[in-house]
């Protein structure tokens, strides 16, 4: 964890998310880049004519304007000592925070968010979970103030599918860096019900060749997979929750769900997702 990506729209919720990062570069001698995305209407963005929105009026003053808000930010004492590069782009939030990851190598996203509910979460979604669904690298997601970020146990919700053994890499690298406790779950649910025994041949099939041995598995029955994995972390009074997400959006989203999406609209502690590979 070299490169940290943080969005940020100057919000307190961006701010617990910029806290968190933070810590994490402090304690893995980490870069951060502090990202502010200007979204201006269509009709400024490609304006008739070669002018680039860049010169525009309106623009040159939200550049300024957040240029101005980066100094207050930045002379806040948890990220004195830490080498943090703000940008200031006109782009599309979602779109942007994607390109930016990419552009600066970024090997972590770390996101506040307020979650959200009912139709908002349905048809609208935030641009949390749109990145959520599209980063090919692990976005973390924070709401609320963390004094002391101290990942000691880090529950991962599994289905033990090949698919997710990549993922499984990544999540054990994220525990052994945090030196955690990693607890793999399986959450068995009435519509999919597994057996104990079909359990442990999944399991055998899904660790073979990770050379990890502090982490223990659960199978933990519930009404729902969220719900599941909501109720097993705060059980095991987990520090952080995790789960591999596939990138559905649109109508697949409404008729099958997302998990992962869900989990970050509904979970209070910090989540993080990983992209199942394609």
């Amino acid at each position: 964890m070299k490169t940290i990506l943080v969005p940020t729209d100057f919000s307190e919720q961006a701010e617990n998310a910029l806290k968190v990062a933070a810590q994490l570069a402090k304690k893995f001698n980490a870069q951060i880049y502090l990202l502010h995305l200007i979204e201006l209407p269509v009709d400024m963005v490609n304006p008739v004519g070669e002018t680039r929105s860049n010169d525009l009026p309106e623009a040159i003053y939200f550049m300024k304007l957040a240029k101005k808000r980066f100094d207050d930010l930045l002379s806040r004492p948890y990220l004195k000592g830490l080498e943090v590069q703000d940008i200031v782009e006109i782009n599309k939030a979602f779109d942007g925070i994607l390109e930016a990851s990419e552009k600066h190598h970024c090997d972590f996203i770390v996101m506040g968010s307020q979650g959200a509910s009912g139709l908002k979460e349905m048809f609208i979604g935030s641009n949390t979970e749109k990145v959520v669904r599209k980063s090919n690298i692990p976005v973390l997601v924070v709401k609320n103030d963390h004094a002391s970020f101290d990942v000691k146990d880090f529950v991962f919700a599994t289905n033990l599918e090949a698919t997710g053994r990549e993922a499984l890499k990544k999540v054990v690298e994220l525990a052994q860096l945090f030196q955690a406790r990693l607890h793999l779950v399986y959450i068995n649910t009435a519509n999919e019900f597994v057996t104990s025994n079909e359990c442990d041949t999944k399991l055998k099939k899904y660790l073979e060749g990770i050379d990890f041995s502090n982490y223990e598995f659960h199978v933990f029955n519930d009404d729902s997979v969220e719900q599941g994995i909501l109720n097993f972390s705060k059980k095991m009074k987990a520090d952080l929750m995790g789960i591999a997400t596939h990138g559905r959006k649109g109508l697949s989203h409404f008729f099958n769900g997302s998990i992962s999406e869900d989990l970050v609209n509904h979970a209070n502690s910090p989540v993080i997702t990983f992209r199942l590979e394609k």
